[in-house]
């Protein structure tokens, strides 16, 4: 009996820790799948929709679409006027730029739309470096949507010398992208109904900007329709086009590198 009880007792006192440390990895799997389910939603970037796709693969003898490792290209057949580097949002996948990007080169500028690594621009800020030895005679403005924007600022404010202009698509700049003496020309673009951006940082951004700082809105427009990616969590909804902000966007864009933008035409054309 007393043996009976003793292998009684011990195998309780095994089973017990055993059974613990089983409830401990389920829970820890548990916690592992649930971090990396968020991770995933988090990091997984905005698709460009149809009319992004369609505006990448139509073959039109103006305009020639050039996709390579780094970024797409969107070369007029006729150039006038600065090039145009533009850095896309956070997790907004580039081709998202297509529509804004070939309005663009319909107008006689040659338009390079970054590809982030992640899809984040804080991965890689300085890959306009990449463009510009890639068309050295060439003279570009640089600028960007949301935080590319921000990212695309603080490029510039390192490479003055390198770049006729600055352009924010609803962004800002930050203090690492001071702009305020860098004798650039910047414009900045907002969507009257834009329910994404940070409206104090837009107003703190405004320290880092020349005095001479062109401000233009889109009535009408919101965060997501300066790209073409479908509705953004937090925006608000559109009251104009996509179609419309596009325009819009580009004939601002367009007068504002006319006017102000020097030695924008290419170089040795």
């Amino acid at each position: 009996m007393r043996r009976s009880t003793r292998r009684s007792y011990h195998s309780y006192g095994t089973r017990g820790p055993r059974k613990i440390w089983k409830i401990l990895l389920g829970i820890l799997i548990i916690i592992v799948l649930i971090a990396g389910w968020g991770a995933w939603k988090v990091f997984t970037p905005y698709q460009p929709d149809e009319k992004a796709v369609a505006a990448l693969a139509e073959a039109d003898d103006a305009v020639r679409v050039n996709e390579q490792e780094h970024w797409v290209g969107f070369e007029p057949a006729k150039r006038s006027g600065a090039g145009v580097i533009l850095y896309p949002g956070a997790l907004v996948k580039p081709e998202s730029y297509a529509p804004l990007a070939r309005r663009l080169a319909e107008k006689g500028h040659h338009v390079i739309i970054a590809k982030m690594p992640l899809n984040l621009p804080l991965a890689s800020p300085d890959l306009a470096g990449e463009v510009l030895k890639a068309y050295p005679k060439e003279a570009f403005v640089i600028g960007g949507h949301s935080l590319g924007g921000v990212m695309a600022a603080r490029y510039a404010a390192a490479h003055a010398d390198q770049v006729k202009g600055v352009f924010f698509l609803a962004s800002y700049p930050d203090s690492k992208g001071n702009l305020k003496d860098k004798n650039l020309p910047v414009i900045s673009l907002l969507g009257s109904d834009d329910g994404v951006i940070d409206m104090d940082q837009v107003q703190s951004g405004r320290a880092y900007l020349p005095a001479n700082t062109l401000y233009f809105t889109v009535e009408g427009g919101n965060h997501a329709q300066f790209g073409s990616y479908g509705a953004q969590k937090g925006d608000k909804a559109a009251t104009i086009s996509a179609i419309e902000q596009w325009n819009q966007t580009v004939s601002a864009l367009q007068d504002w590198m006319k006017e102000s933008v020097v030695d924008g035409a290419p170089k040795n054309q």
